[in-house]
């Protein structure tokens, strides 16, 4: 896939403001600092189009991109350890699960997550609950290039084995650097190839 137009259309914090169109929808969320905004930037070839920060929890709110005019990448505020109250955790929590279990147009949900580190609690709970909710995802693994190739390897086999312990079977996973541009053409492909199987 070529991505010839990205837009951004909407932010809000109501499902019930979301889009109107009928038109596929693919959800990124993962904790705080996972690089979300950069592999965003990365996937559409723009350098601003999610807003990146030094600070972990920019992302406050759902955000609705257009991509080739024909669906629709969602940026979700991150879960952890945000610089934000207790209160204001409550209020993303509320407004990400309404968009999870309300949300018709959702095809799939990609959980991000940080390859350098071991098999995160709160990552794990949340892949469970999708799993609760049906609600099909996907693994993207970022920030590849932090690691030797072998140790890329050590701690991808580590992590599925640590899936494994919950799961039947391993959902689709990617490897991924926005830095050098690493699972780039895999992920737009595999978008690609469910947007066909939908029409």
């Amino acid at each position: 896939m070529h991505i010839k137009s990205a837009e951004f259309v909407i932010s809000n914090s109501e499902v019930a403001k979301c889009p109107k169109d009928i038109l596929p929808e693919y959800a990124f969320i993962g904790r705080s600092n996972v690089g979300k905004s950069s592999l965003i930037n990365m996937l559409t070839n723009r350098k601003s189009l999610a807003k990146t920060s030094g600070r972990p929890g920019k992302t406050q709110l759902i955000n609705h991109f257009i991509i080739n005019k024909n669906w629709f990448l969602v940026d979700l505020p991150g879960y952890g350890y945000a610089r934000v109250s207790k209160k204001e955790k409550k209020v993303f929590q509320k407004f990400i699960t309404n968009y999870f279990e309300k949300r018709k147009q959702l095809v799939l949900a990609f959980v991000l997550v940080d390859c350098r580190l071991e098999p995160q609690k709160i990552d794990r709970e949340f892949m469970y609950y999708l799993g609760e909710n049906s609600i099909p995802f996907s693994i993207i693994f970022t920030k590849a290039d932090k690691l030797k190739p072998s140790e890329l390897e050590e701690n991808i086999a580590h992590y599925k084995s640590v899936l494994l312990e919950d799961w039947e079977e391993l959902p689709q996973y990617f490897i991924t650097s926005s830095s050098k541009r690493i699972g780039q053409k895999e992920l737009l492909n595999y978008i690609n190839e469910i947007n066909k199987s939908l029409k």
